[in-house]
Formats: structure tokens, C-alpha cells, sequence
């Protein structure tokens, strides 16, 4: 199995529960810990942003997923397409000009400091849809990387480092066989090319029609020493 870089996304209000259920299942096989995708413009209880530094105290690294993670509108045919087919409301950036993206982007990031959380070095894009941004957008903002479907895009160089990704969030049965085979697909790149393999988690995906192949998957990644905090730690 290739190495694995776990990511939580959508950690919002309303999914603090089933964000915890994942992170227990993540922490029973032992693997490292992945990285939260914090949804930053919404509701936050003084008792939720509390866990989100404990989070972050116990070694979580946390990254800016959006603002309210929201699409406000379908705006043009890309975002219709990208909606019906992937992202349904969830692609926020793609419903944005330039100049708003920008702003979001830099609103997002300095919510961090101002909750008394560390500041993030990785920003994603909802449903990682960046819409109309360019290289020298992204040179001008604060993050030192974004995460795209291709890969990760180091904001200094300009550069993507393409790397396989799957996914889980399946909540029909089309989605699910559309999901299955690009996550084998996916899961075969990573493993001829040996490339690190991204694995886009969301709070309910052990709950959906794919959590049975999530769980196995995550097992499998288990047996792996470079996946487990275990042999990290050791080998520190």
C-alpha cells in the first residue's frame, strides 16, 4: 500500500460529532493523524473552537477549507456542470469573482490568529474547485500551498505536485459506482507510480454507501509503516 496524507474536510459546527467518530477510528488503527479542513464562517460555540484547539494542541494540522463552505449561487455553465455532477451547492469558489475569491481566501486565513488557533499553511478549496485564480493570485496570498483534484500547488514556485486522490462521500448508488471506480483508478496510480495517496475524508462517509470500503481501505493503509504514528514516532 502507498504512503497515505489523510484529510478531514468539512469540520464545521454540525459535524464536530461524526468528525470525532472518524478521528477515533483514525486513532484506533494508529495511523497519523490527518489533517482538518476547518470551515471558518459559520456558528462557532466557544465550546467547539475549544476542541478545535485541542485538536491542534494534540497534533492535528488544520487548514482553511472556504468560509462558509456554500455556494451563494450557480454562476455559468462550469459551475452548473461542476454542481450536477460533483459538488451539488458545495464548490463556493466557483459562484465568485477574482477579486472576492482573493478576499475570501485572505478572510479565511486570518480567522485562525483571531481564535487563538495556529495559522494555516494549506488552504482547499471547497470540493477543491479553486475557480478563476492564477498562479500569481495564489503567490500573493499567505498560504504556502492549495490542494486541487490534481494535486498540491506550492503558492511559491508555482509548481502542482500531482498526486492520486479518492474520495468516499456516496450518498447514492451512482455516486457510488462512479466513486468505486475512480478510487481504483486511483488507488492503481499511486501504487505504479509510487506517489503518496491523498485520501479526502468527510464526516459522514462511514455512515454512506462507501464507509464499509473506507474502513477496509484505512486498515490496509494501517499495515504500512509510513502510515502509522506509531513507527513515526519511533523512527523520530
Amino acid at each position: 500500500m502507498p504512503t497515505a496524507l489523510l484529510s478531514v474536510h468539512d469540520v464545521m459546527p454540525r459535524t464536530l460529532p461524526a468528525v470525532e467518530d472518524t478521528l477515533e477510528l483514525i486513532e484506533s488503527l494508529g495511523l497519523v493523524r490527518p489533517t482538518l479542513l476547518i470551515v471558518p464562517g459559520l456558528g462557532w460555540t466557544s465550546e467547539q473552537l475549544e476542541q478545535l484547539r485541542a485538536w491542534a494542541a494534540a497534533g492535528y494540522p488544520l487548514a482553511a477549507h472556504g468560509w462558509i463552505h456554500r455556494a451563494r449561487r450557480i454562476r455559468g455553465l462550469r459551475h452548473r456542470m461542476h454542481s450536477a455532477l460533483i459538488s451539488r451547492n458545495a464548490a463556493e469558489h466557483l459562484s465568485l469573482n477574482r477579486q472576492q475569491l482573493l478576499a475570501l481566501m485572505r478572510r479565511s486565513y486570518h480567522w485562525f490568529p483571531r481564535v487563538d488557533l495556529p495559522r494555516p499553511t494549506l488552504y482547499v478549496p471547497p470540493a477543491w474547485a479553486l475557480g478563476d485564480l492564477s498562479l500569481q493570485d495564489l503567490h500573493r496570498l499567505p498560504f504556502d500551498a492549495v490542494e486541487v483534484t490534481q494535486g498540491i500547488i506550492d503558492t511559491r514556485t508555482g509548481r502542482t505536485r500531482v498526486m492520486p486522490l479518492v474520495g468516499f462521500e456516496a450518498d447514492t448508488a451512482a455516486r457510488a459506482v462512479a466513486l468505486s471506480a475512480w478510487n481504483r483508478s486511483q488507488l492503481a496510480v499511486a501504487q505504479r507510480m509510487q506517489q503518496p495517496l491523498r485520501v479526502g475524508i468527510h464526516p459522514n462517509d462511514l455512515t454512506l454507501r462507501l464507509g464499509g470500503s473506507l474502513t477496509t481501505l484505512l486498515q490496509r493503509l494501517a499495515e504500512q509503516p509510513s502510515n502509522r504514528m506509531v513507527d513515526q514516532q519511533a523512527a523520530a
